[in-house]
């Protein structure tokens, strides 16, 4: 097996980690920083350390990845199919973080996956692909929607008597930890991820087999790619989360924060699914604001954004599946 192609496999995959963190650090901070609980500088340094905390807390979701979506042939085909995967995740994650659109960078992996698998013929478990990723994907979103209005109702509820400024004023406080919950579970889910295409490429190469654990030296230079790209920022996403889908306010952002950790956390140590963190903590926003009344959301930016998600895999796919044609071409 070539190490060229393995290091320069691992490169790309830490590469798509890194457009993993500035995409998606929206989904930690875009609610603390649009209610001003914290400075976009304090929540972005805040939201990169409990990244690199949250990688170190599983590995349930990693495994998912590595064994439950394609099958991994040996040798150059198999690296070829895995670098044009991740080639197709980071060109959907740029193009949709120019246009500002909080797309999901997992679902762009998970298609790259099975769009470089189909092009270079192999195996696609597809079953895994239905259990472990497509209704997740079609569940989270509205178990997010759900539980944040019914979080919200119960902050309205318990808090109806108080003082308004002096409760926005406490929830602004709580949503210092609100935020970091976010980012711990944006960690502990994202960051595997791309420990899990490392662990592919290794056992690919034949340095690593399924049975082993995952490597320190793995988790940690993910961890930390992970948390230099959610340090870098992703200003125009969360502008979109934070500001057009609704004004939210200290006990809203509260709300949602709350409600998204709680689905990741749930997700990653129950049922070791891969769930996207930017599809939860959206949909989140939207039950959370429509407590107030239906037609504060915005809903015609809700429409574009859930659009974005159904069109992701098969984008990503598409792309992936063109860069296995390339790579072929170029090296086959």
């Amino acid at each position: 097996m070539d190490t060229f192609a393995l290091i320069v496999t691992i490169g790309v995959a830490l590469g798509f980690t890194y457009t993993n963190g500035f995409h998606d650090s929206a989904n930690a901070i875009a609610t603390s920083v649009s209610t001003r609980a914290l400075t976009p500088r304090a929540a972005l340094a805040m939201a990169a350390v409990m990244n690199l905390a949250g990688a170190f807390m599983g590995s349930g979701v990693a495994k998912t990845v590595s064994e439950g979506i394609i099958a991994t042939p040996q040798g150059d085909k198999g690296m070829g199919i895995l670098f044009a995967a991740l080639v197709g995740a980071i060109i959907w994650n740029l193009v949709t973080w120019y246009f500002g659109l909080p797309s999901s960078s997992s679902h762009a992996l998970f298609g790259g996956m099975v769009g470089a698998a189909l092009a270079g013929g192999t195996a696609v478990h597809w079953s895994g692909v239905l259990d472990k990723i497509v209704i997740p994907m079609l569940t989270s979103p509205v178990i997010g929607l759900i539980v944040g209005y019914l979080v919200m109702c119960a902050i309205l509820w318990l808090f109806r008597r108080s003082n308004p400024h002096k409760a926005k004023r406490g929830f602004r406080i709580a949503q210092t930890v609100s935020a970091a919950g976010m980012a711990l579970g944006h960690g502990l889910q994202d960051a595997q991820k791309t420990m899990g295409v490392v662990v592919m490429a290794l056992v690919i190469s034949g340095h690593e087999t399924y049975s082993d654990p995952i490597p320190v030296w793995v988790k940690l230079v993910c961890a930390l790619m992970l948390s230099l790209g959610t340090y870098a920022g992703g200003w125009r996403i969360m502008r979109t989360l934070g500001r057009k889908i609704i004004e939210l306010d200290p006990p809203q952002g509260f709300a949602a924060e709350t409600t998204g950790a709680s689905i990741m956390f749930g997700s990653a140590f129950l049922f070791h699914a891969p769930i996207s963190t930017t599809h939860v903590i959206t949909s989140a926003i939207m039950g959370v604001g429509a407590t107030k009344r239906v037609k504060a959301v915005r809903w015609g930016v809700a429409k574009n954004i859930v659009l974005g998600w159904f069109i992701t895999m098969p984008a990503a796919a598409l792309v992936a599946a063109g860069s296995y044609w390339i790579v072929n071409l170029a090296f086959g």
